[in-house]
C-alpha cells in the first residue's frame, strides 16, 4: 500500500496546500472557517472573504472522485510537477520513516488507524451542542448550461443531519438523475447542481438539526443567459409551461417607504406595496433587503414578509446598529427592481441625564479557545460631555446574568477578554462612561464559541495509492511526545495605553496531553525574569497584559506546560512599550453644504490627512442662531457625503463633521457656510447605460492569475460610469463566467484561479446609474503563463492632452510588472496612422509618465506606445493609442494665470471652447490629480474652472494642466515658474492691502534758520483724503511752535517745528486715510540720528544768526600754487569797507605784506618755503560794528600730510634728471626739483634697493634740489641711482647711471678735490684775536696778538705799509709756542700809524690779515677809522672796537688790547665754493715791497696753483647767519 505522508515539521504553508486534495483543501479550509464564522469576523479574515475561499474550486466537479489506477499514476505526476522539491523532501522523509519501523507492522497499523479515523470526530468538543453553520450558504450567479456548487459548514453535537431544500421544497436527486449531488464530507456539505437552467434560478436552503434544535441557511441561485439569445441575458427568466417561478412575476412598486426615524428600543416596519402579475398566493416574489449593501437574513432581530400585495420588514428591537441606507430588490421578469431610503435610529433616554448614547456594532474577533478581542464603535456625543472610558460585559449563551470584564474603563474601542472556558458560546455588550454617568448597554455580539483555532492547522492529508484521502492529526504524526516544545515568535500583537497582547506561535511538537502556557515579564535589559499569569491558566496563545509601568520598555517570554513537564523557554519578545492614546484622525477639510430638497440637505467634506483606521464620521447640524448641536446620525457614515433630512423649510443651518476610529472623535471639522433648506435644481434628467469598453489587454500573469486593463466607452450615457464587470471563458469554450460580483471601479481588475496554461478570453461591461451597458467585443486569447522576463512588462492607459497643431502631451501609466528591477524611465514611440514604422522620440528615458510631443504635422494623425525601461533592459511595448489627429479644437483657449481684482486670489483659470452636462474639469500638477488638496480650491461656473491657490509660495511651482471630461478632448496647461509668482504674489498684497502710493517717505531737513521740517510725498492724493501726525504716540495739530499743512495737487504733507529742542526727540509718525486706502510712515528722531539732527539745527540757527555781520562763505582751505608757496584761503560775505581782516598763528598775528582786501570776496595768506616748523594753528578774523566771524585752520596731522603731498606732486613733476656733483667727502647725486623739503616722501635707490641715510650713504637737500652723497666711493658704489618722490598717489622717480666713464671721471675729480680739501685744512692761518681798525692815543702802547694756526707749524712775518717789521726796543714781535703771535708797540707817535699786516704761511698755504693803526694826540678829535684797501679788495664788515683809546686810555703800564672781530679781515684769502670751477684761478697774497722777504713758503713752487676749498672758511668768532628762506642757497646755479 503506498502512502504519501506529510511531516509536521516539514510542512510549511503553501507547499503543503500544494499536496492536498481538493477535498483536503476545501476541508482545512472549512474547518478554519468554522472557528471564524462562529464569531462573525476573523483578525485575518472577513466572513464573507471566507465564504469566497471555500466557493473558487466549487465550479469544477472534483476530479479524484472518477480516478483509476492509471488516473493515481498521473495524479502522482501532478503533484510532483506542482510541488518540485518540496515533494522531494517529503519523499526522503517518509523513507527514514519506513526506515525506521518494520513495514509490513506499519502497514497493518495504518490499516487500522484509517478504519478508525473514517468515523472519529473531528470536533474536540464533547459538549452537547444546538447546530450551528460556521460557514454559511452564499449566493452565486452563474451562467446558463455551467454547474454550480452549494457547500456549508456546521457544527454540534451529536452531529446534525443537513436536509437541501429548493424554494422550500425538498431536494431529491433521484427525481432529475445526474442533475443534483448531495456530498457530505466531514462536516462539510455541499449541493452540487449540474448544468444549470434559467428554471434553476431559486432559493436554496440547508436545514441542519440534532435533538438540541435546528438551523437554517438559505442563498439564491441566479443564473444568466449568453447575449444574442431570445431571452434576455440578466435575471430574465425562461417561459416554463410546466412550473411558475417566483422571479417569473412581473412586479410594479407603487407605495415605496420613505426616509425613516426610530428610537432605541422601539419597533419600526419598511413597507412597500406591489402590484405583482399574475398575483399567485402560492408564489409570493422574490424579494431580497440589504442594509448598507450587505443583504439581510431573517433573524429576530430582522422579520421579513412578504404577500398580500407588500413587502415588509420590521425591526423589532431598534438599536443604534439598524441605523443605515435599506434596499428593497425584487426579482422579476424584467430584471430587479429596486428601492432604497435611510432609516436613522437615535439614542433613547440616558439612564442618567447627561450620560452619553450607547456604543454599537460590538464585534468578537480573534476568537482561541480562552480569549477573544471584542470591538465596537463610539457613540456620538454632541452636547454631552467627553467619553472617558467603556465597560465590556459577558454572558454565557443560555445564562441572564451579565459579567463585567473590566474593572476599570477601557479608553479605546478594544479589549481583550480572557478567562474563557473552552467550548462555551458568549454574548458580549459594552457601556460608554462619562463625567455624569454610564451609558445603555449596546446590542448584544452575535454568539461566539471559545475554540482552539489552531486546531485544524493540526490536521494532514495523506494519500493512499493516489486514490484515498485520509485525514490524520498532528499527534499522530509526531509520535510518543511528553515534554512539549517551547513556543515560538513571541510578539506584541496590540499596543495600546492601557494595555498590550501578546501572541505566540503554539509549539510543536506540542504532545497529546492537554497544553497551557505560562508568561514572564522582564525590564528590558535587566534579566529579572517575573511571572505574569499566576493565577489564570492560559489555554490561547494570547494573553493581555494591563498592569505594566509607563515610559518601561518590557521583554516578554513563554513557557508551554502539560502534565508531563515544561518546555525550555521561549526566545524574548523585543522590547515594547505602552503607547500614548493619541491616534484619533486628524479633523476633516471643508465642510460644504448644498441643497438637495425642501427637507434636506446634502453635506460633503474633505477626509481627514491622517485617517489612522477611520471608522467613519458624526455630523452634527445647528440652527442659524441656536448654541445647541444636535447630530445628523447615530452611526459612523463611511463616505465623505451625506444626505440630512427631517429638517425645517426655510430654515438656516450650518453643519460641522467627526472623524471617527478606535481611539475617538477627532477634533470638530470648521463650519461649514449657512445654507437655507430649499429645494434643489435640475432633477429628473434622463440618462443611458454607456457604451462597450474596449482595448482589453494583459498587464501581467504570475500563472494562476492575470491583470487586466481597458479602455473606457466612448460614451458615459450621461451619467459618471461607476462600475464594471468582468467575465470570463476558456477559449476552447463557449460558456462565459462571472469574475466578479461585485462592482469593480477602476479600468484594472486582477483574475484570479486561473489554470497555468489555458487560453482565457474576456469581456467588459461598463456600467452607470442607469444600467448596465453591453459587453465589449470579447478579447484576444490569452495565454495563462507566468512572466518571467527580467525587463518590465508594458505600461498602459495612454491618453493625450493638450492636442495642438504640432504639439501633444501623451500620458501614461505604470507599469503593473516591473521586472526583475525597479523602473528607471519610459521610452515614447510614434508613428503615423497606418505605418509600422516607430520612431523614438526620447533618446534618453524619462523618469516621469508624461512627455510634451513638438514638431508634428498639423492635420497628421498619429499613435504613439511606450515601453519601459529598467536596468535589465527595455520593455514591452504598451498597447497602441487611440489615433490622434494634431489639430486644435476650434477656439481652443489656453490658461490664464492672473490675480483676482478683488480679492487678490492668485489663481489660474481655463475657459472652455465645449463642455457637456457631465463634463468636469480634473486639475493637475505636473500631470498628477490634484484632488483635495488644501493648498488650492477648486470653482467651476458654466464654461470656466478656476484653480485658486491658497498660500502660493515655491512648493506651488510646476507644470499645471486641466482636462476637461466628456468632451473632444478639451485641455490645457500653463507652466507657473518663480517670476510669474512673484509678479502675481506682489500684485495680491496690493489688491488686498491696498495702499496710498508714496513718492517718498517721511524725511526731514534742516532749514536756513534752524527750523525743521518734516515731510512726505504721495503719488496720489484724492480731495477728501484724511491723516493724522503722532508724535511719541500722541496726536499733534498746528499750533504754536508746529505748522501742519498739506497739498492735494502734488501729494505733499509737511510738518515744521519752529524750535527745534530735546524736546522734539522721539518718533513721528503720519498716517494717512485715501477711501479703502491707507497708508503710513514714520521717522524715528532718537539717540545719536537726534543728536546729528539737533546738532545741524543749532548750527543752522547759529549760522543764520552768524550772517547778519560779516561772514565767511567759504572757511578756510589751503592750495599749492606751482611756484610751491602753499596758500590758505577763504572767501568771505556781507563785508563793507570799514571790515577789518586780520590773520593769526598759535594766537600771534601775522601781518602779510600786501593788506587783505576784504571787499573783494577772498583773502589769501601765503606760506613760502613750507615745511614742519609751518605746522600750527591758523585763523582769520573778520569783524566791523554788525559782528565778528573767524575761521580756524590747524595744519597738523593729517592736513599737514596732505600739504606735503601736494607739494609732492608739483615737486615731483618740475623734477630735473639726475646731476653728478663731485666734493672732498665723496661723489654727490643732486635732483633740482621747484622746492624740495625733507619731509616730502622721497627714497634713494641703488640697484633697485633701497638707500638708507649712513656715514657712507649721506641724504640731504636744500630749497631747490635733494642730494644723495657717496662717501669714499669704491666700486662697489657702481650702478643704477635713482630718486623717487612720492605724491600719495603716484611715484615720480628720476635715475642715474654710475658705471663706466662717467664713474671713472667722478672718481677723478673726488681724489682732486679731496687733495684740495686736505692743503685747505691744513695751511698756515689766522685763528683770531686781531682787529680790523686800531686807533689809540699818542704815548700809549699798542699790543697786536693773535692766535695762529697750521700744520706743519707756519712762518709768521709783521709788515707796516707793506714793509717787514723788525723786532726792536719800539717794536717787539714775539711768536711763541708755534700758537701765539704778537707785535708791540710802545709809547705809538703819529709816525705809528699806518696799515699793519700779518703773514701766517706754511707749505700748504697761508693767510695775509691787515689791520689799520690811527694815532691821535691828546685834545685832538677822534679820526674816523678808515680801513686799509687791499689789493684784492675782499668784502669785510666794518666792526667797532671793543676798547677805543681815545675814550678810554689804557695805562702806560698795559697795552691795550683790541676785541676781535668775528669777521675775515679783507685782506684774508677767501676761499672757494666747492661748486666753483676747478679752473677758477685762487687770488693771490698780497706781496711785500722789495726787500721784504715774501711770506709765501720756500718749499712751494710757484708754478703749482693752491688747491680750491670746496667750501667757504666762516669769518673769525661769529657763527655763520642762517639765510632767509627766499634767499638762494650758495650752490652754484646748476648746469
Amino acid at each position: 500500500m503506498a502512502s504519501k505522508v506529510t511531516s509536521w515539521f516539514k510542512k510549511k504553508g503553501k507547499a503543503v496546500s500544494q499536496v492536498k486534495t481538493d477535498y483536503a483543501y476545501h476541508h482545512s479550509s472549512c474547518v478554519c472557517a468554522n472557528q471564524q464564522t462562529a464569531v462573525r469576523q476573523s483578525s485575518c479574515i472577513s466572513e464573507s472573504q471566507a465564504t469566497a475561499a471555500m466557493a473558487e474550486p466549487g465550479y469544477t466537479i472534483p476530479a479524484f472522485r472518477q480516478r483509476s489506477a492509471e488516473d493515481g499514476t498521473e495524479e502522482y505526476q501532478r503533484v510532483s510537477t506542482n510541488v518540485g522539491k518540496g515533494l522531494t523532501v517529503i519523499q526522503e522523509e517518509l523513507h527514514r520513516m519506513r526506515m525506521a519501523t518494520k513495514a509490513q507492522v506499519e502497514s497493518l497499523n495504518l490499516q487500522r488507524e484509517v478504519k478508525e479515523m473514517m468515523y472519529k470526530k473531528v470536533n474536540p468538543s464533547e459538549t452537547p451542542k444546538m447546530p450551528d453553520f460556521l460557514v454559511a450558504l452564499r449566493p452565486h450567479t452563474v451562467w446558463e448550461k455551467t454547474p454550480v456548487k452549494l457547500f456549508c459548514t456546521v457544527e454540534g453535537n451529536p452531529r446534525p443531519v443537513v436536509k437541501w431544500y429548493k424554494g422550500g421544497a425538498p431536494v431529491d436527486p433521484l427525481s432529475a438523475p445526474g442533475k443534483y449531488k448531495i456530498e457530505n464530507k466531514y462536516g462539510v456539505h455541499s449541493l452540487i447542481i449540474s448544468r444549470c437552467a434559467v428554471s434553476d434560478m431559486a432559493e436554496y436552503s440547508a436545514v441542519a438539526s440534532n435533538p438540541h434544535g435546528t438551523a437554517t441557511s438559505k442563498a439564491t441561485v441566479t443564473v444568466k443567459r449568453a447575449a444574442g439569445t431570445a431571452v434576455s441575458c440578466q435575471l430574465n427568466l425562461v417561459p416554463h409551461l410546466t412550473e411558475i417561478h417566483a422571479s417569473k412575476l412581473e412586479v410594479s412598486l407603487l407605495d415605496r417607504f420613505s426616509v425613516s426615524f426610530g428610537t432605541e428600543g422601539s419597533c419600526i416596519s419598511l413597507v412597500c406595496s406591489m402590484v405583482v402579475v399574475p398575483d399567485l398566493p402560492n408564489v409570493p416574489p422574490l424579494v431580497q433587503w440589504y442594509r448598507d449593501d450587505k443583504l439581510l437574513k431573517p433573524s429576530a432581530l430582522a422579520e421579513m414578509s412578504v404577500g398580500g400585495g407588500s413587502a415588509r420588514l420590521t425591526l423589532p428591537q431598534l438599536a443604534k446598529d439598524d441605523e443605515g441606507l435599506y434596499t428593497l430588490r425584487i426579482f422579476t421578469k424584467d430584471g430587479t427592481a429596486e428601492h432604497s431610503a435611510y432609516l436613522f435610529v437615535s439614542d433613547a433616554a440616558a439612564p442618567v441625564s447627561g450620560a452619553p448614547g450607547a456604543p454599537m456594532s460590538v464585534k468578537a474577533y480573534d476568537i482561541n479557545s480562552d480569549y477573544v478581542l471584542v470591538a465596537w464603535k463610539p457613540p456620538n456625543t454632541v452636547n454631552e460631555a467627553a467619553i472617558s472610558g467603556y465597560f465590556v460585559d459577558r454572558r454565557e449563551s443560555g445564562s441572564d446574568a451579565w459579567v463585567q470584564c473590566n474593572d476599570a474603563p477601557v479608553k479605546i474601542c478594544k479589549y481583550p477578554v480572557h478567562g474563557l472556558k473552552v467550548g462555551n458560546s458568549y454574548h458580549f455588550r459594552v457601556r460608554a462612561v462619562n463625567s455624569s454617568g454610564i451609558s445603555r448597554p449596546s446590542r448584544k455580539s452575535d454568539k461566539v464559541t471559545a475554540l482552539d483555532a489552531a486546531e485544524s492547522e493540526r490536521l494532514q492529508v495523506i494519500k493512499i495509492e493516489g486514490r484515498y484521502d485520509i485525514l490524520i492529526h498532528d499527534d499522530d504524526l509526531e509520535g510518543y511526545v511528553t515534554i512539549p516544545g517551547q513556543p515560538t515568535e513571541v510578539h506584541a500583537s496590540e499596543v495600546f495605553k492601557s494595555y498590550i497582547v501578546l501572541s505566540w506561535t503554539p509549539p510543536r511538537p506540542r504532545g497529546r496531553a492537554p497544553l497551557s502556557y505560562v508568561i514572564e515579564k522582564c525590564i528590558a535589559g535587566t534579566g529579572a525574569w517575573q511571572r505574569i499569569n499566576t493565577a489564570v491558566k492560559l489555554h490561547s496563545p494570547r494573553y493581555p497584559v494591563f498592569d505594566l509601568q509607563d515610559g518601561q520598555k518590557y521583554q516578554f517570554r513563554v513557557f508551554s506546560v502539560n502534565l508531563y513537564g515544561c518546555s525550555e523557554a521561549s526566545f524574548s519578545s523585543e522590547p515594547v512599550q505602552r503607547q500614548d492614546e493619541d491616534g484619533v484622525p486628524s479633523t476633516p477639510g471643508q465642510v460644504v453644504a448644498s441643497r438637495n430638497s425642501k427637507s434636506s440637505v446634502f453635506v460633503q467634506w474633505e477626509s481627514p490627512k491622517q485617517l489612522k483606521n477611520l471608522m467613519g464620521y458624526y455630523i452634527d447640524g445647528r440652527i442659524v442662531g441656536s448654541k445647541e448641536w444636535f447630530p445628523c446620525n447615530h452611526k459612523p457614515f463611511k463616505h465623505c457625503r451625506f444626505v440630512v433630512h427631517a429638517l425645517i423649510p426655510g430654515e438656516s443651518y450650518t453643519f460641522r463633521v467627526q472623524a471617527v476610529n478606535v481611539f475617538g472623535l477627532s477634533e470638530e471639522s470648521q463650519e461649514s457656510t449657512v445654507i437655507a433648506v430649499e429645494p434643489a435644481l435640475g432633477k429628473g434628467v434622463d440618462y443611458a447605460t454607456p457604451s462597450s469598453a474596449s482595448g482589453i489587454s494583459m498587464l501581467s500573469c504570475d500563472g494562476s492569475s492575470m491583470t487586466l486593463v481597458w479602455k473606457s466607452p466612448k460614451h458615459c450615457g450621461g451619467s459618471k460610469v461607476n462600475a464594471y464587470y468582468i467575465d470570463k471563458r476558456n477559449a476552447d469554450t463557449l460558456v462565459w463566467k462571472e469574475v466578479n460580483v461585485s462592482a469593480v471601479k477602476e479600468r484594472i481588475c486582477t483574475v484570479d484561479s486561473l489554470t497555468e496554461g489555458v487560453f482565457y478570453e474576456f469581456k467588459v461591461q461598463a456600467a452607470n446609474m442607469a444600467g448596465v451597458g453591453v459587453p465589449s467585443a470579447p478579447s484576444s486569447p490569452m495565454k495563462c503563463e507566468a512572466w518571467t522576463m527580467e525587463q518590465p512588462g508594458p505600461a498602459y492607459d495612454l491618453s493625450f492632452s493638450e492636442v495642438r497643431g504640432h504639439s501633444l502631451v501623451v500620458l501614461w501609466k505604470a507599469p503593473v510588472y516591473i521586472g526583475a528591477s525597479a523602473v528607471s524611465g519610459y521610452q515614447v514611440e510614434m508613428a503615423k496612422k497606418g505605418s509600422s514604422e516607430f520612431v523614438t522620440l526620447n533618446e534618453e528615458a524619462v523618469s516621469h509618465r508624461y512627455l510634451q510631443v513638438s514638431g508634428l504635422q498639423e492635420g497628421e494623425t498619429y499613435v504613439f506606445r511606450v515601453r519601459s525601461v529598467n536596468a535589465n533592459g527595455v520593455g514591452k511595448p504598451s498597447q497602441l493609442s487611440e489615433p490622434v489627429c494634431a489639430k486644435a479644437l476650434p477656439g481652443t483657449q489656453e490658461i490664464v494665470a492672473s490675480v483676482d481684482e478683488e480679492t487678490g486670489d492668485v489663481f489660474l483659470s481655463l475657459e472652455a471652447c465645449e463642455i457637456s452636462e457631465t463634463s468636469k474639469f480634473v486639475w493637475s500638477k505636473n500631470y498628477k490629480a490634484i484632488g483635495d488638496c488644501p493648498r488650492v480650491a477648486i470653482s467651476n461656473k458654466g464654461r470656466t474652472s478656476k484653480l485658486t491657490f491658497s498660500n502660493p509660495d515655491k512648493d506651488d511651482l510646476g507644470r499645471y494642466s486641466v482636462v476637461v471630461t466628456d468632451t473632444d478632448g478639451v485641455s490645457s496647461s500653463h507652466t507657473l515658474t518663480e517670476d510669474a509668482l512673484n509678479t502675481m504674489l506682489e500684485l495680491s498684497y496690493a489688491i488686498r492691502h491696498p495702499i496710498v502710493p508714496l513718492k517718498h517717505g517721511l524725511d526731514y531737513e534742516i532749514l536756513e534758520k534752524g527750523d525743521v521740517r518734516f515731510w512726505l510725498q504721495a503719488a496720489k492724493l484724492s480731495p477728501s483724503m484724511s491723516y493724522r501726525v503722532i508724535v511719541n504716540d500722541k496726536e499733534v495739530k498746528s499750533g504754536e511752535g508746529i505748522k501742519i499743512s498739506h497739498d492735494v495737487a502734488t501729494g505733499l504733507i509737511q510738518i515744521t517745528v519752529d524750535h527745534f529742542t530735546r524736546a522734539n526727540e522721539g518718533t513721528y509718525v503720519v498716517q494717512i486715510h485715501d477711501g479703502k486706502a491707507k497708508n503710513q510712515s514714520s521717522l524715528v528722531l532718537v539717540g545719536d540720528v537726534f543728536k546729528a539732527a539737533l546738532k545741524e539745527a543749532e548750527f543752522q540757527r547759529k549760522e543764520h544768526i552768524r550772517k547778519q555781520g560779516p561772514h565767511f562763505s567759504e572757511y578756510l582751505s589751503f592750495s599749492v600754487t606751482e611756484d610751491c608757496t602753499v596758500l590758505l584761503a577763504c572767501k568771505v560775505a556781507n563785508v563793507k569797507k570799514e571790515t577789518s581782516f586780520h590773520w593769526y598763528k598759535e594766537g600771534d598775528e601775522i601781518v602779510p605784506e600786501t593788506p587783505p582786501n576784504v571787499l573783494s570776496g577772498a583773502c589769501a595768506l601765503a606760506i613760502p618755503l613750507f615745511s614742519r616748523t609751518d605746522q600750527g594753528v591758523y585763523k582769520a578774523v573778520l569783524s566791523d560794528d554788525r559782528g565778528k566771524d573767524s575761521s580756524s585752520f590747524v595744519i597738523s596731522g593729517q592736513v599737514f600730510d596732505d600739504i606735503i603731498n601736494a607739494l609732492a606732486q608739483n615737486a615731483g613733476a618740475s623734477a630735473s634728471e639726475l646731476v653728478l656733483q663731485c666734493t672732498p667727502e665723496g661723489i654727490r647725486l643732486q635732483c633740482y626739483m621747484n622746492y624740495y623739503t625733507e619731509e616730502m616722501k622721497t627714497s634713494w635707490k641703488h640697484k633697485e634697493s633701497k638707500i638708507a641715510s649712513s656715514e657712507k650713504m649721506r641724504i640731504g637737500g636744500t630749497a631747490e634740489m635733494a642730494w644723495m652723497q657717496i662717501c669714499d666711493p669704491s666700486d662697489k658704489e657702481k650702478g643704477k641711482y635713482s630718486i623717487e618722490i612720492s605724491d600719495g598717489v603716484q611715484t615720480h622717480a628720476r635715475t642715474l647711471d654710475l658705471s663706466g666713464q662717467a664713474y671713472t671721471d667722478a672718481y677723478e675729480e673726488y681724489l682732486r678735490l679731496k687733495s684740495a680739501a686736505f692743503a685747505e685744512k691744513n695751511r698756515g692761518r689766522v685763528v683770531g684775536g686781531l682787529p680790523d681798525v686800531v686807533t689809540i692815543m699818542e704815548e700809549k702802547s699798542l699790543s697786536l696778538t693773535c692766535t695762529v694756526w697750521g700744520e706743519p707749524t707756519p712762518e709768521v712775518s709783521w709788515f707796516k705799509n707793506e714793509q717787514e717789521v723788525a723786532s726792536n726796543e719800539h717794536t717787539r714781535v714775539t711768536f711763541e709756542g708755534g700758537k701765539f703771535a704778537s707785535m708791540v708797540i710802545n709809547k705809538v707817535t703819529p709816525d705809528d700809524s699806518g696799515k699793519y699786516s700779518i703773514n701766517v704761511r706754511n707749505k700748504y698755504g697761508g693767510e695775509f690779515v691787515e689791520i689799520t693803526v690811527s694815532v691821535y694826540r691828546q685834545g685832538e678829535k677822534i679820526p674816523e677809522p678808515k680801513l686799509g684797501q687791499p689789493k684784492n679788495p675782499t668784502a669785510t664788515p666794518a666792526v667797532t672796537p671793543a676798547v677805543t683809546p681815545a675814550v678810554t686810555p689804557a695805562p702806560p703800564s698795559k697795552t691795550p688790547t683790541p676785541t676781535p672781530k668775528s669777521q675775515t679781515p679783507a685782506s684774508m684769502k677767501s676761499p672757494t665754493p666747492a661748486s666753483t670751477p676747478a679752473s677758477t684761478p685762487i687770488p693771490k697774497s698780497p706781496t711785500p715791497s722789495r726787500g721784504v722777504k715774501s711770506p709765501t713758503p720756500a718749499n712751494t713752487p710757484a708754478s703749482t696753483p693752491i688747491p680750491k676749498s670746496p667750501t667757504p672758511t666762516p669769518s673769525r668768532g661769529l657763527k655763520s647767519p642762517t639765510p632767509p628762506r627766499f634767499m638762494k642757497s650758495p650752490t652754484p646755479p646748476r648746469k
